[in-house]
């Protein structure tokens, strides 16, 4: 991609509404620009990371056992009254009716819808276990929407639900859904803490919600600093595999990691003093098992191994995809702008041209870009007609993790400049071993995935 045809609107200055780093950084690199309070648009850079961030959360469900599908944004206020919900919800759900006068509503979350569905077509035990979610856009309304995409009204979320015949085999699906997150998470280049939570309007009395430890984080957290030594890395996991499961739920939330609305100050005591966190977190995910809830209240059962009617155990399990995309940037930037991890970046790397028009200049840029794209990397050029440090100051806004300088001195020796967005670090090296450079870093990154390098395989390979 060519910044002469993209569509890239960044501003200058730092925008007089946006009170946190990620809304402020994220308008000005143009990813997004409001329509109406906590609603946005995705502009070409922001809903590329979006869906990045969407697939990586696309292919860690497929690999856990799960099973896409797509639920419609707008549900019908029927199965909420089945289910006692419409009136206790509360006023963040957006009820609506139409031409008809039907009572209907932008769906908040879709609890009676998948078990609507579950009940229309499983009728016995023998089709379980069993796990679906969708990734689709939400609607909650927020009384004071702010904070950007971190607090938004509208929001983009995987939510998952898992239906089991039995509590035992309920808990192993939370214990499945909890590694499948932290797998994710580490992906993005995130640690989030997987912290014991309160239930909320979902309901049910195990849940554990998944946070990003960051200063504008909404939520007052209390940790042992222990938690923050563990990785999931490299491990090959059985998902299949109970005691597997098990013994990495057990690993991740033995040591006390709580918000505040779950917070017990006599068990937080019995830490060594020296490991005894306090901090703010930013929320990116949540599991719940709340048993035969909904099942119970709908009418979802299945024929038992004994032949007579079983209401499923249930759980749900959410990703905030949008949130994601802010929480990475509070975690990850610096006074210059963004500083994307490698696995979510927009583009692998960005090329400079220091002088435009000069036939090298052009030339060698144009190679970079064909040899980089012919690997299957994304690159983006800036070819415009701009001072240097412009064009440096756009591409440390928008956060690519390397940058290539090409210009005519440069390349009177025969070499480029690579640079590191993270680091600063600079190597001056020729061309092709530039490229061999950013090639060996994407790749190195997905030698232990079944997944092609970054980008390049979306998730409709899967379906």
């Amino acid at each position: 991609m060519r910044l002469t045809r993209y569509f890239l609107p960044v501003l200058r200055e730092n925008p007089a509404e946006a009170q946190i780093v990620s809304h402020r950084l994220m308008l000005r690199a143009g990813m997004i620009k409001q329509n109406a309070a906590g609603i946005y648009s995705w502009l070409p850079l922001g809903f590329k990371v979006l869906r990045k961030l969407e697939n990586i959360v696309h292919e860690e469900q497929v690999r856990a056992g799960h099973i896409p599908m797509l639920m419609p944004t707008l549900q019908s206020a029927d199965l909420w009254r089945e289910s006692g919900r419409y009136d206790a919800y509360g006023p963040e759900m957006l009820r609506i009716r139409d031409r008809q006068d039907r009572d209907m509503l932008y769906g908040p979350t879709n609890e009676e819808m998948i078990t609507d569905i579950f009940r229309s077509h499983v009728g016995s035990y023998k089709d379980l276990p069993l796990t679906l979610y969708h990734i689709q856009w939400k609607f909650r309304d927020e009384m004071r929407p702010r904070f950007g995409v971190m607090r938004g009204r509208e929001f983009f979320m995987k939510d998952g639900y898992n239906f089991d015949l039995t509590k035992e085999d309920a808990l192993h699906a939370y214990n499945r859904h909890l590694v499948s997150y932290l797998r994710t998470y580490e992906r993005m280049g995130l640690q989030a803490i997987p912290m014991r939570a309160d239930s909320g309007p979902i309901g049910g009395d195990d849940t554990h919600e998944f946070l990003v430890l960051a200063e504008t984080g909404e939520s007052e957290v209390f940790y042992d600093s222990a938690v923050t030594d563990l990785t999931f890395g490299d491990r090959e996991i059985d998902y299949d595999s109970v005691e597997q499961c098990a013994a990495i739920m057990e690993e991740f939330t033995t040591k006390y990691a709580r918000t505040d609305e779950t917070h017990d100050p006599a068990l937080f005591d019995q830490i060594p003093e020296a490991r005894r966190r306090t901090a703010r977190g930013i929320e990116v995910g949540q599991i719940f098992y709340f048993g035969t809830k909904y099942s119970d209240a709908m009418g979802a059962t299945v024929q038992g191994p004994d032949g007579k009617p079983t209401p499923v155990h249930m759980g749900s399990h959410g990703i905030g995809v949008s949130r994601l995309v802010g929480a990475i940037i509070e975690a990850s930037h610096d006074d210059k702008g963004i500083i994307w991890p490698e696995g979510v970046t927009p583009y692998h790397c960005g090329i400079v041209n220091l002088k435009q028009g000069d036939a090298e200049a052009d030339a060698a840029c144009d190679a970079l870009y064909q040899s980089l794209t012919a690997l299957g990397l994304e690159p983006l050029y800036d070819d415009r007609d701009e001072r240097a440090g412009g064009k440096f100051a756009t591409m440390d806004l928008i956060g690519l993790p390397w940058r290539i300088t090409v210009g005519p001195r440069g390349l009177k020796n025969g070499v480029v400049e690579l640079t590191s967005r993270r680091t600063g670090d600079s190597q001056e090296l020729p061309p092709e071993e530039a490229v061999k450079k950013i090639a060996e870093i994407y790749g190195d990154m997905h030698s232990s995935e079944h997944v092609q390098m970054m980008g390049t395989r979306s998730f409709h390979t899967y379906i």
